[in-house]
């Protein structure tokens, strides 16, 4: 089973839900920290360090003895990493995608491609849990390669959760295409409804079941739940508003093991999305 957890907006408590529980599983399986902007899995899951990789992404270098300036590759290009106004061809290695699309089309065979750093894929072991973190480097703007990186670390004989991105961007999709559920915690306030509709749009575009977890219930009002009803959307578990878990997490402490009163609803959370992922769902 492949779990995506998600959320239309960032603060909602969406890592708070993932590393528990992955935890309340109470079984081996993988933690993928897919918010490589933002990661902070590690720092609820302590474990040994077991390496990392570094990603790259192929990004054109124009051979300008060989360049005519005939502008094929501009053209071609749809995110104008690689442009020719009348003279040799410049890249913008910054905007690229590394579709390699530009050096295929050059007619002079002028354009080879070379790699690009743009972060690394962390490995750790946390009890029975594997976590697999992005880490994406300062100052560079493509998360999607890398996420896909981090995803193609997975051990398909191991069940795992995604911890995506907030939002419901390109970084958000390619995290949660493939997943086989989609968690979506959200908050009871204007704001948490207004993104979770946007959230609730994205996931029936793709076709992926999901359901929904009201975080922080009591510190706004019912709305949330409203439109839940009216949309026919499950909502799986509501964690209350409660300072105690807000401290814990300042500590970098697992709710469930931190206040064990909570491990129940985690646990239950396990079952339901373990039955939802072999066939049920929103």
């Amino acid at each position: 089973m492949m779990l995506a957890i998600a959320s239309g907006k960032g603060g909602t408590g969406k890592t708070t839900v993932a590393v528990n529980l992955a935890h309340a599983f109470g079984r081996p399986l993988q933690l993928l920290d897919c918010d490589v902007e933002e990661p902070n899995g590690q720092l609820f899951l302590p474990g040994d360090a077991l390496g990392e990789e570094i990603v790259t992404i192929p990004v054109p270098q124009v051979d300008e003895s060989l360049c005519d300036s005939c502008g094929e590759c501009g053209r071609f290009c749809a995110y104008h990493a690689i442009v020719s106004f009348g003279a040799k061809a410049l890249v913008f290695a910054e905007m690229c995608h590394g579709c390699g699309g530009c050096a295929k089309v050059c007619p002079q065979k002028a354009i080879r491609e070379i790699p690009k750093r743009i972060g690394v894929v962390e490995k750790r072991k946390s009890g029975d849990i594997v976590l697999l973190t992005g880490r994406l480097d300062v100052g560079q703007a493509m998360a999607p390669p890398l996420i896909r990186a981090v995803k193609e670390c997975l051990n398909q004989n191991m069940p795992a959760i995604l911890d995506a991105p907030p939002g419901t961007s390109c970084p958000v999709i390619v995290t949660i295409r493939g997943a086989d559920f989609v968690l979506l915690v959200t908050e009871p306030t204007p704001f948490g409804l207004h993104d979770l509709k946007l959230a609730v749009d994205m996931v029936r575009e793709l076709r992926i079941p999901f359901g929904v977890v009201v975080n922080r219930v009591g510190s706004g009002d019912d709305r949330v739940h409203v439109y839940c009803r009216r949309e026919n959307v499950p909502i799986l578990a509501e964690i209350p508003d409660d300072r105690r878990i807000a401290e814990a997490y300042s500590r970098g402490n697992l709710i469930v093991e931190a206040l064990p009163e909570y491990r129940d609803l985690f646990a239950d959370l396990a079952k339901k999305l373990l039955k939802a992922g072999n066939g049920g769902g929103g």
